[in-house]
């Protein structure tokens, strides 16, 4: 009787032993970097000059360079009004409506939804669109049949972000 128990107490131990030992916990170390996120448009923090907008927006709608007497017009108007974002958007339309701007079909929007999305985003914010912004166009684009890229133009040219660089 005294052997039986000895033999249990060895192996009583050993099992404990055993236990204990497989019983590791396993520690992952991973070397990830800390990241600082920011939205998209956080660098941008410095507002245009008036000049400078109404360049930039020329030239996105006719694809050239604004002559000095348009650019001295358009100057004299926005000055003229007190309510800057009206005066913004007035111009913009002016030059939404004049028959030697260059837009987009609705044809080639719908053709190239994701390609007409790109290109805007360059042509006005000078950045790629992130894939939450390309997924909410789409989504926004494809549930609206009578959207134009009009539309798009006159949103993107009186957004906050292309009024600053």
């Amino acid at each position: 009787m005294l052997v039986s128990n000895k033999i249990r107490m060895w192996c009583g131990i050993a099992t404990l032993a055993l236990f204990l030992a497989g019983c590791q916990k396993d520690y992952y170390v991973y070397e990830i970097n800390d990241q600082t996120i920011l939205p998209v448009n956080s660098q941008k923090i410095k507002p245009k000059s008036i000049t400078q907008y109404i360049s930039i927006l020329y030239t996105n709608f006719f694809q050239k360079a604004i002559s000095p007497n348009s650019m001295l017009q358009a100057q004299k108007a926005i000055e003229s009004v007190g309510d800057k974002q009206v005066a913004f958007d007035i111009l913009l339309s002016k030059y939404m409506n004049d028959p030697k701007v260059i837009l987009p079909t609705v044809e080639s929007m719908r053709q190239d939804p994701e390609g007409f999305i790109r290109n805007t985003y360059r042509r006005f914010l000078v950045r790629e669109p992130t894939e939450a912004e390309l997924n909410w166009m789409l989504n926004y684009m494809q549930s609206r049949p009578n959207v134009t890229p009009e539309h798009f133009y006159f949103a993107f040219g009186t957004c906050n972000e292309h009024f600053h660089y």
